[in-house]
């Protein structure tokens, strides 16, 4: 599967729980059932994945987690707040600039209409 095709289909899965579940609850709620829906379609999924930072040849394991990794391609960073901030897209682009994935997806299940919480971002390279 293709980057955007695995976007394609984390995002018709975010609007199913969005619908089902409504705004508001914990991020770790969304992460949970967005996990176990992605796995049911038959993509790889991985939880809390560490993201090391390395600093003059050193290799920091604990600096940063993503939320959901799938399929070894599309990292998902998940929210439950009243709105995205800048900030948020520049902590995704960090772990995707890291990782070297290309592609991410920003969700924020805090949102009344999930359509104004999600937002994709490219790593160049």
């Amino acid at each position: 599967m293709t980057e955007n095709e695995i976007s394609s289909v984390v995002m018709d899965a975010a609007f199913l729980i969005h619908r089902e579940l409504g705004p508001g609850l914990l991020e770790s709620v969304y992460e949970v059932v967005l996990a176990r829906q992605l796995a049911d379609k038959g993509l790889v999924v991985k939880r809390q994945v560490p993201v090391p930072i390395r600093f003059q040849e050193i290799v920091f394991d604990e600096g940063f987690r993503a939320d959901l990794f799938v399929e070894q391609k599309v990292i998902i960073e998940l929210k439950s707040i009243e709105r995205l901030q800048p900030v948020h897209s520049k902590q995704l682009l960090t772990y995707l600039r890291l990782t070297g994935c290309h592609l991410g997806l920003l969700i924020n299940f805090g949102e009344n209409l999930l359509k104004d919480g999600f937002k994709r971002v490219a790593n160049g390279l």
